[in-house]
């Protein structure tokens, strides 16, 4: 499946083994021996690749699969095809998500532009940082004074870290990254491109000019936060920016100053969060969704992509639209709007100020 000059696959895996690692049962008296070599879709897979069915759209891909073994939930088992070797889960596609780890491990962190750890070649690191042992910095990197690093992490080309910047173990800062006034915790992937700590947005606006508010708080980021590419998080200005533990978020987000993200939270792509802004523990937020500032989004509250928040939501609440309201009232709305449409367009709908 994958390209082998990328990533190095592991295995083969016995379907047993499989079995074994995902908590799967093999049904049927499968046969347990069979080797699997690869991943692969249902539509590809040949004989010695894994693969998985989740998306009840594919069961018709399933009927016909040539995969070796197959991923499945105990309500489609029944119309495998036969000789495959079904591995029935609660939850395949997570079963099918540790597997794919175990075929490609190099493939769970962001590649190293020069691909060698344990070196500093090329790279500008200040005398007075502090690198734990096994610390991996690529040429054009730039590590400031007094910044802390910890073993296992690696800095790709181009990539800044700042003075007194911490940075946490097993990390990785991706290629022309810059982590400036932030504090980063263990485990944390920051994809290309990303903006952490620089300035927020603050300005106090009037008739003969708009007057600069110092910036001087940080970014705190915790534990096993993933960033994606491009996305800029800038420094509190009187108080942190904090992105808690577990978060994961999408390529091209602006998160504003002073933001509290909580944990375990997903934010998609194109999503502009506000200054202020404050989002309890799993939060989703879809694509292109703004959050206008001083909003507080609870615990487990979802948003649907593209909605404009401008107003707290309660925890556990699924908003859409703009403004973003309850999302059955959004349906409502959408539904009588078409229905108002359609009366017009075939002139039922009419009246005699038309």
């Amino acid at each position: 499946m994958s390209e082998p000059i990328f990533f190095e696959r592991k295995g083969p895996f016995r379907a047993a083994e499989i079995a074994e690692w995902t908590g799967a049962e093999i049904a049927g008296g499968g046969d347990g021996a069979r080797e699997l070599s690869d991943i692969a879709p249902l539509q590809t897979a040949g004989p010695r690749d894994l693969a998985f069915l989740d998306n009840p759209a594919y069961v018709d891909a399933f009927t016909r699969t040539k995969a070796g073994a197959c991923l499945v939930a105990a309500k489609f088992s029944s119309r495998a095809p036969q000789g495959l070797v079904v591995l029935v889960t609660p939850d395949p596609y997570r079963a099918f998500a540790a597997m794919a780890g175990r075929f490609y491990p190099d493939a769970m962190r962001p590649l190293s532009v020069f691909g060698e750890d344990g070196r500093v070649d090329g790279a500008h690191v200040h005398a007075t940082a502090r690198l734990e042992a096994g610390v991996h910095v690529e040429p054009a990197a730039v590590v400031g004074a007094n910044a802390e690093i910890g073993s296992g992490t690696r800095v790709a080309a181009g990539a800044i870290v700042g003075q007194n910047v911490r940075i946490g173990r097993n990390c990785d800062i991706g290629a022309g990254a810059s982590i400036l006034h932030a504090l980063i915790g263990n485990r944390v992937i920051v994809h290309p491109g990303v903006r952490i700590g620089q300035d927020g947005f603050g300005f106090v606006l009037g008739a003969k000019g708009h007057t600069k508010v110092p910036q001087i708080c940080r970014v705190i980021v915790q534990d096993d936060v993933e960033i994606g590419a491009g996305t800029c998080i800038d420094r509190g200005g009187n108080r942190d920016t904090v992105i808690g533990e577990g978060t994961k978020i999408d390529n091209q987000v602006q998160i504003g100053h002073n933001v509290i993200v909580g944990r375990y939270c997903v934010i998609v792509g194109q999503t502009g969060i506000s200054g202020s802004v404050e989002l309890g523990d799993f939060v989703a937020l879809g694509g292109q969704v703004g959050i206008v500032g001083h909003v507080k989004i609870g615990a487990g509250a979802q948003i649907a992509a593209s909605s404009r928040v401008r107003g707290d939501v309660p925890a556990g609440a699924r908003w859409g639209g703009t403004p973003a309201k309850p999302i059955r009232a959004w349906f409502r709305e959408m539904t009588a709007l078409k229905k108002l449409g359609e009366a017009r367009a075939t002139g039922k709908g009419q009246t005699d100020a038309d």
